[in-house]
């Protein structure tokens, strides 16, 4: 964290109110596709009604998640929607939220993030690099199987197949379903599967359409593996230095606009897959108990060292006693 001269930081904090409200948005402002975007909106405009100025900035236009979070460190930058890895790189217990089928949906989600008090635990563990989680944002529907020639419906029909893994845990949850996993960069996602590097990967059903892949992929599995999100954090320093009654009025825009992305969440979930067969994507729609097979076998994934034993634990027993 960047230190700031006392004087610097109180006149930040005393100005925070009276300041622009800036949002780091992380995707196109899109409400079709986007379900942060359908957040980030609901919560500017509810900001605006407040009497608070607002202003968007567009993905990418002031630095990297890295730089992102030095801003709001240092009180240059109120909101953003940021990776959960930026939160999990001080307190790797949040990366529970990522283990795979962990909740059944966002419902499920919520219940858990509330009955854990998830928020006050994360915010004590971070409050030293001077930053805030607002909220936890669902981004698009439940991430499923997406391949180019190969139908899955259970386990088995995952053997042979080389899939792009975002992580070492990713990889060893391919291991555990029969298949293999190769770290690729997003950028070279498109040219993987074309040349046959990869034969498919794990995203949210929208994905394909919105990177223009649905010439090459060709069959998506619903299986709803693990809900893609977004961590909003925020400055404490101006989090902070709000009156008694902005804090409230930006309280208040949160509650709005988790019920934006999630209302839009319910929608999306249903039209993204028809919008996938509409481009000529076969669509598998599996049932619970074809999702069973793969969560039983994904279960060794959550002892692969990506959470300490503790934490893997506690996420564990607020999922069932919340299912």
């Amino acid at each position: 964290m960047k230190l700031i001269p006392l004087a610097l930081g109180l006149m930040m904090a005393a100005t925070a109110a009276s300041a622009e409200v800036k949002i780091a948005l992380d995707s196109k402002p899109d409400l079709s596709l986007s379900g942060s975007y359908n957040w980030a909106l609901a919560f500017g405009d509810s900001l605006t009604k407040a009497g608070m100025e607002v202003r968007e900035m567009p993905r990418g236009s002031i630095g990297n998640e890295a730089e992102k979070f030095d801003q709001l460190s240092t009180g240059l930058l109120e909101v953003s929607l940021s990776d959960v890895r930026a939160v999990a790189q001080i307190d790797p217990f949040i990366f529970g939220i990522r283990l795979p089928y962990i909740f059944e949906d966002t419902a499920h989600m919520d219940r858990v993030l509330a009955e854990g008090k998830i928020f006050d635990r994360v915010n004590k563990n971070i409050a030293s690099q001077d930053v805030v989680l607002l909220a936890i944002v669902p981004i698009g529907p439940s991430s499923g199987i997406i391949t180019t020639d190969t139908a899955v419906r259970k386990p088995q029909d995952m053997s042979g197949l080389r899939m792009r893994a975002l992580d070492d845990a990713q990889i060893e949850m391919y291991k555990a379903w029969g298949s293999s996993g190769t770290i690729v960069p997003w950028g070279e996602v498109l040219s993987g599967l074309q040349t046959g590097v990869i034969d498919g990967y794990l995203n949210s059903p929208f994905v394909p359409i919105t990177f223009g892949q649905t010439d090459v992929v060709k069959n998506f599995s619903d299986a709803g593996v693990i809900i893609p999100i977004r961590a909003v954090l925020v400055s404490r320093m101006w989090y902070d230095g709000l009156t008694a009654d902005e804090r409230a009025a930006v309280d208040a825009a949160v509650k709005t606009a988790d019920k934006a992305a999630r209302d839009w969440l319910a929608e999306a979930s249903v039209r993204s897959l028809t919008a996938l067969e509409d481009l000529g994507v076969k669509v598998q729609r599996l049932t619970a108990e074809e999702r069973g097979s793969f969560r039983e076998l994904s279960k060794p994934v959550y002892h692969s060292g990506l959470l300490p034993e503790a934490d893997v634990t506690v996420w564990v027993q607020l999922s069932d006693n919340t299912r």
